[in-house]
């Protein structure tokens, strides 16, 4: 079966991500899933931000009126400096304005800085059906929940908003489009017993989940994919895991999971060495020879920033 082509935060190499100009510009593109990651506003609303701090996808830091706002939080156990989603209401989120976070290596993007306002998930899901229709082709959704725990210790918990804004647009089911993926392991647990969408158990290379259990690691071994099997239908690793020689594919697949890896991008500073091309960190390498490696390996889904550049891989290789 053809890999799926999952959007990562949109088509994010051309647009600033998490911006409802980035996810269009994704389907358009051909990618069978928008990935918006998730995070609360003080009033409870979902928005696509790539983390709870917005100091560096937002215009934030040139309101003085949200100066003050600026603090300092732990998150993940880190202290971290900036201003989060959380403190500001859907109002006030709405006076900012995107800009692209990798403006060393994306430069083009930075064309559209301050042109999008921050999307709510509710938005993202109608473009979705807007776009599945348009387009004549079922356009799924794949949401992250990002720090499930912090928000929780925030009284934001982002469970039931989910689920209610799957329910509300009739994706609320074991059939719809839909993947949701965390890094942790508690809330993906809650989500089982919530909703019969699909789960994906992200794994990262090192570390493990913030809320406790297993490190990623031991999660990779066949016991520990036998475990997360138990409430998800299957796992998001960082793709130096899935690698070959690695046989964590082979052993994912064997405990009844799929495998969607992240994340394929196209410029020399995401690509290993063997695949870089020229000498500057933001010139293009071979990312076909990437796509093909994971390919071969038997994944079943790619993440990727350059949902273009997936497909043509996809539409040349023997599958």
């Amino acid at each position: 079966m053809t890999p799926l082509v999952i959007a990562h935060r949109g088509a994010s190499g051309y647009r600033p991500e998490h911006t409802l100009a980035s996810y269009e510009l994704a389907a358009r593109m051909g990618a069978d899933f928008l990935e918006p990651d998730l995070v609360s506003t003080a009033d409870g609303v979902l928005v696509a931000r790539h983390e709870p701090m917005i100091g560096a996808t937002t215009d934030v830091a040139a309101h003085p009126e949200f100066a003050a706002r600026r603090t300092v939080r732990t998150l993940d156990g880190e202290q971290v400096e900036d201003w989060f989603a959380d403190d500001f209401t859907l109002t006030e989120l709405r006076t900012l304005r995107a800009v692209e976070r990798l403006p060393g290596l994306r430069q083009g993007n930075t064309v559209y800085d301050g042109l999008f306002p921050v999307p709510t998930f509710g938005e993202i899901l109608e473009l979705r059906a807007r776009l599945s229709a348009e387009l004549g082709r079922e356009i799924g959704v794949y949401p992250e929940t990002k720090h499930p725990s912090y928000h929780a210790s925030r009284s934001l918990a982002c469970e039931d908003a989910l689920v209610a804004a799957l329910r509300a647009h009739g994706l609320d089911r074991a059939d719809a489009p839909v993947f949701v993926q965390s890094f942790e392991v508690g809330n993906l647990r809650a989500l089982h017993a919530a909703t019969p969408v699909p789960l994906i158990q992200l794994l990262d290379a090192e570390g493990g989940p913030a809320d406790g259990g297993p490190s990623y690691a031991a999660l990779c071994t066949p016991d520990g994919l036998a475990a997360i099997a138990e409430y998800a239908a299957g796992i998001g690793p960082e793709k130096s895991l899935a690698a070959p020689p690695s046989s964590l594919v082979a052993d994912a697949h064997a405990a009844g999971l799929l495998v969607h890896v992240w994340t394929l991008r196209n410029e020399n500073a995401f690509l290993a060495a063997p695949w870089r091309r020229g000498t500057r960190a933001d010139e293009y390498g071979d990312a076909l020879a990437e796509y093909r490696t994971f390919v071969e390996a038997g994944v079943d889904g790619l993440f990727t920033d350059h949902p273009d550049t997936a497909v043509t891989a996809l539409s040349l290789l023997p599958l």
